[in-house]
C-alpha cells in the first residue's frame, strides 16, 4: 500500500432531494481522475482507500454516498437509491471540471460502477472492480440463509435476534427495526447486522468489534433498505451494462471464498465484458484488504495508470507509471 494521504480539497455538494454529499481530492491535482466507490451501501469512504493509487500519478477522489460517512443527513433513506447516485456521480465529475475518470469500487461499489458505466461509458477510462455483487435473488438468499452452514455460529446470533415468529424473512423483519425511529429499536439492530457481515467478510475472521454510532447505522439502514428493494435495478441490467463496456479497459478481482458474493458474478461479469482481465484470488475472501486481493488491486491501479488515450487527452504528459506498487 502507498503511504498515507491527506485530501488536498474537501467540499459539500448539494444534490438536491435534501442530501448533500461529502467529497474530497487528494494525489496529484494534475493528474488521472481516479473515483473510489465505497461499499455498503452505507459504509462511507475510508482514508485506507486511497492508498490503493499512486499520489503522483493520480488525481485520487472520494466521496460519501447518500446518508452515510460525511454526507449529511446521516442515514436518510428520502431519495436514496441506485440511479440518484449515479445522477450524483455525474453531478460530482462536472462540479470537478473532468471529462473522464476511471472507478475503482469493491462490493457494493462494483454494483454503483457498473450502473454507472452502463450509463456513461463515455466518461469512463477504465474500470477496476473488487467482489463483484449482481443482485440476484439466489445472492440475496444466500447472504441472509445459506451462508448459515459456513457461519453457524455468527448465524445464530442474526437469527436469534429476531423473535421467532419473524424469522421465515429475516431481511425484512430487520429493515423494520432499522427503520424504526426509535434508538432504543434501531441501534441494536444495526450492532447485530453488521456484526453478521463483519463475521464472513475475511478469510480469517479480524476480530473486530461492531459498535453502536451513526457509522453503523448508517451502514445497517441504507444496505438494508437497498438489499429490500434490489437495489432499484435488476441483474438483468447489470449484465447488459457490462455487455456495453466492450473494449472498455478494466479489470475484476474476486477472492475465491468470497462468502458475501460468490465467485460466479465475477465470472458472469467477465463473460459479458471482453475488455476486462479477472484475476481470482485464491488464499482470499472479500475484503480489500487480505493479502492477496490487496496486492492484485494495487498491480492493477499500476497497469491503468495512464493509458495511451488518457496520455493524448493530457497532452502527452511525461507522469509515467512508477513500476511495480509497492507492497
Amino acid at each position: 500500500m502507498f503511504p498515507p494521504l491527506d485530501p488536498f480539497a474537501e467540499g459539500l455538494l448539494d444534490v438536491g432531494d435534501g442530501h448533500a454529499i461529502h467529497y474530497c481530492q487528494s494525489g496529484n491535482p494534475d493528474g488521472q481522475p481516479a473515483l473510489i466507490l465505497h461499499g455498503g451501501p452505507g459504509a462511507g469512504s475510508s482514508p485506507y482507500h486511497r492508498r490503493f493509487f499512486d499520489p503522483d500519478i493520480y488525481r485520487i477522489i472520494q466521496f460519501d454516498q447518500r446518508g452515510c460517512g460525511k454526507s449529511r443527513p446521516n442515514a436518510s433513506l428520502d431519495a436514496n437509491d441506485t440511479w440518484s447516485l449515479v445522477a450524483d456521480m455525474e453531478r460530482l465529475r462536472q462540479r470537478l471540471g473532468m471529462d473522464r475518470w476511471l472507478l475503482f469500487g469493491g462490493s457494493w461499489g462494483s454494483t454503483l460502477a457498473l450502473s454507472y458505466a452502463g450509463k456513461h461509458r463515455d466518461r469512463c477510462v477504465a474500470l477496476i472492480l473488487r467482489g463483484i455483487w449482481l443482485n440476484r435473488e439466489d445472492d440475496i438468499a444466500w447472504d441472509y440463509g445459506g451462508l448459515r452452514r459456513f457461519w453457524p455460529e455468527a448465524f445464530a446470533g442474526f437469527e436469534e435476534f429476531v423473535p421467532e415468529e419473524e424469522r421465515g424473512d429475516l431481511l425484512a423483519a430487520y429493515h423494520r427495526r432499522l427503520c424504526d425511529d426509535d434508538p432504543a429499536v434501531h441501534m441494536p439492530a444495526a450492532v447485530s447486522f453488521c456484526r453478521w457481515e463483519a463475521a464472513c467478510e475475511r478469510l480469517l475472521p479480524s476480530g473486530e468489534g461492531i459498535l453502536p454510532g451513526p457509522e453503523t447505522l448508517a451502514l445497517a439502514r441504507i444496505e438494508a433498505h437497498f438489499t429490500i428493494n434490489r437495489a432499484f435495478t435488476e441483474p438483468e441490467a447489470l449484465m447488459a451494462a457490462a455487455e456495453r463496456l466492450g473494449d472498455l479497459p478494466g479489470a475484476i478481482v474476486h477472492g475465491r471464498y468470497d462468502m458475501l458474493c460468490p465467485v460466479d458474478g465475477a465470472l458472469a461479469i467477465a463473460r459479458a465484458w471482453p475488455g476486462a482481465r479477472l484475476t481470482i484470488v485464491p488464499d482470499a475472501g472479500h475484503s480489500a484488504f487480505e493479502p492477496g486481493i490487496q496486492a492484485a488491486l494495487l498491480a492493477e491501479t499500476a497497469a491503468h495508470a495512464f493509458p495511451r488515450h488518457w496520455e493524448r487527452e493530457r497532452g502527452s504528459r511525461s507522469l509515467r507509471p512508477s513500476g511495480a506498487a509497492p507492497p
